[in-house]
């Protein structure tokens, strides 16, 4: 598999992503091995999770996976802190908080360092300052060799990344942003990646797929076995079942149709391969979905197919997003 510098830094990362966020609750420990064995052998490295995961069961389980399955050296672990069981407080990005976070996180995954460590969300309760340090004090400790940060809208990503960047040497620069980002979800084209391509901020989208919809999977029913129909996550699939996703799975389809290859490959080389992208993060459920994940590395859509899926799924840009003199 390609690997891709992890924004404007030396660290190198497969350009998929595994995600984990059903490990340890949708996913067992057999088709937990069994991907995490496939993704390797594939040349897949970076391998995402994060704090809350199953309660922390992903982390557990990925470093039981790491301790007799596939190496640590040989694997790209980012894992991610800062949201909280609170309902009065949905995330916590206090220096306290976070770092206690982190150290729970490597005794969960058996390691002495994660190498992406990424705040999981925006605390407007916690001044910025205060949550970058944490960042800080986590790669000067050894304990994260990169940092980053997660659902930054751009003014958010735009004043962290800057912080950081003013003090070089004392403060580390933000490696990555994590951001929902697929043909159904592009709303981080509006400011964050404008923000991360100008400051060097490499992009992970999150649901690449549209939560599952662009694999066309619920373009006549809900399968049985789907999140959709997951009393836990259908509510997370549900915005993308309105009349303009079908317009644009509908697309995608036929984009399929034309180059004899599945939706999901169309989507995901789609997203792959935007700019500013380093890493679209995959979740799959099984081994049958990670090879279906993992034969997208030899496709590349023409541009005339890039340019129709731009076309369709375009969002509305206004001012002041475009240059107001265009208005």
């Amino acid at each position: 598999m390609e690997q891709r510098h992890l924004g404007r830094t030396g660290l190198r990362v497969s350009r998929i992503g595994l995600g984990t966020l059903t490990w340890g609750r949708g996913t067992d420990e057999h088709d937990a091995a069994d991907m995490l064995k496939a993704f390797w052998e594939a040349g897949g490295t970076l391998v995402d999770t994060a704090d809350v995961y199953g309660d922390g069961e992903a982390e557990y389980l990925l470093g039981q996976l790491m301790e007799g399955l596939v190496a640590r050296r040989d694997l790209v672990i980012s894992t991610k802190a800062g949201s909280v069981p609170d309902p009065d407080r949905r995330f916590d990005g206090s220096r306290g908080h976070l770092l206690a976070a982190l150290d729970a996180s490597l005794a969960r995954l058996g390691t002495e360092y994660v190498d992406v460590w990424h705040v999981h969300a925006y605390d407007p309760d916690t001044p910025l300052e205060e949550t970058l340090q944490a960042l800080d004090l986590a790669v000067s400790s050894g304990r994260a060799r990169y940092a980053g940060v997660s659902n930054f809208c751009g003014w958010q990503l735009a004043k962290a990344a800057t912080w950081q960047l003013a003090a070089p040497g004392t403060r580390t620069r933000l490696a990555s942003t994590q951001m929902e980002y697929s043909l159904l979800q592009r709303g981080v084209e509006r400011e964050v990646l404008p923000a991360a391509l100008d400051l060097g901020v490499g992009l992970l989208p999150s649901s690449p797929l549209g939560r599952g919809v662009l694999t066309g999977k619920y373009r006549h029913s809900t399968p049985q076995d789907s999140r959709g129909a997951s009393e836990h996550l259908a509510p997370f699939v549900e915005p993308y079942l309105d009349d303009t996703a079908t317009r644009i799975v509908d697309a995608v389809t036929t984009a399929a149709d034309g180059l004899a290859v599945s939706p999901l490959q169309v989507a995901l080389a789609w997203i792959r391969d935007r700019p500013g992208v380093a890493a679209p993060i995959v979740g799959a459920r099984n081994g049958q979905q990670l090879a279906a994940v993992l034969s997208v590395e030899a496709l590349s859509l023409p541009d005339e197919i890039c340019r129709a899926l731009d076309d369709v799924s375009a969002p509305v840009h206004r001012y002041p997003d475009h240059d107001w003199s265009t208005l």
